[in-house]
């Protein structure tokens, strides 16, 4: 499935092939540059491709070639994780860092951005779901319309910003990829790291209290939205996990710490 591509943009191989959820990718290189070839029939990935190409490298990898199913952009070749980051006790500084590359991201730009998926589609699942599922679900759902219904600072988002999805690229510091292509208000953005990169590290004692005052001081964000952010997030994850056969007990927890900051019940 590669070789096409390989020949058109004039690449060679530079390691092992291997599959993600929703594609296929090999390393390569385009004239000495190190690079990643990805390959995907799912719409929701060729959407991401256009909006990676539409950030330019600012914020998120830069974009070499793209062409419906094929995306070509720079490889991160750093040695830093954001996972080894947090493992290491360096939480504070991971989450800064996922601080501003959403920032970048979320920068106003002048030309007309590709086709997005709002935010109150996503939240459909939510929404309908919430109602046979009862409890935090409930608290959830409802806060949930009530972001919706009157959003802050509407931006171009990214939809999965976590500590898998930054990487370091060296020189051009810290970059995402993989994104989903949303568009509503910014703080949702953030929301997701919340879950992440685990759930010892996400219910580490003191961890979620410690990151809402980073992430609402980094980005800007005034706390009680921050937390109703993560509360609809949570309760989102959820029910897509639910819906998948999975158990989405740190993600319940995690909704849960949001609910009762914002003296919510369970």
């Amino acid at each position: 499935m590669f070789d096409h591509y390989l020949q058109r943009w004039d690449l060679t191989v530079d390691g092992e092939a291997f599959s993600s959820l929703n594609g296929h990718l090999v390393p390569v290189r385009q004239r000495g540059t190190a690079a990643m070839l990805k390959i995907s029939q799912e719409p929701e990935e060729q959407a991401g491709s256009l909006l990676m190409a539409w950030w330019g490298g600012a914020g998120a990898a830069p974009v070499l070639a793209h062409d419906g199913e094929a995306l070509l952009m720079v490889r991160a070749q750093g040695s830093a994780s954001l996972l080894q980051m947090v493992a290491g006790g360096q939480d504070d500084e991971a989450t800064r860092i996922l601080c501003a590359v959403a920032g970048r991201l979320h920068a106003p730009r002048a030309r007309t951005s590709p086709m997005l998926v709002p935010l109150a589609q996503w939240f459909e699942a939510l929404l309908s779901g919430a109602a046979s599922q009862g409890g935090i679900f409930a608290h959830c759902a409802s806060t949930a319309r009530e972001l919706l219904s009157a959003p802050r600072d509407v931006r171009v988002l990214h939809g999965d910003i976590h500590h898998g999805n930054v990487l370091d690229f060296g020189s051009l510091g810290w970059l995402a990829i993989d994104p989903k292509g949303l568009y509503g208000e910014r703080g949702f953005d953030y929301a997701n790291l919340f879950c992440n990169p685990d759930a010892d590290s996400a219910l580490a004692p003191g961890r979620f209290a410690r990151r809402v005052e980073i992430v609402a001081q980094a980005a800007g964000i005034e706390r009680r939205r921050l937390l109703q952010w993560v509360l609809a997030w949570s309760g989102l994850s959820a029910i897509w996990m639910l819906e998948d056969g999975i158990e989405p007990g740190s993600n319940l927890e995690v909704a849960k710490l949001a609910a009762s900051a914002l003296g919510k019940g369970d």
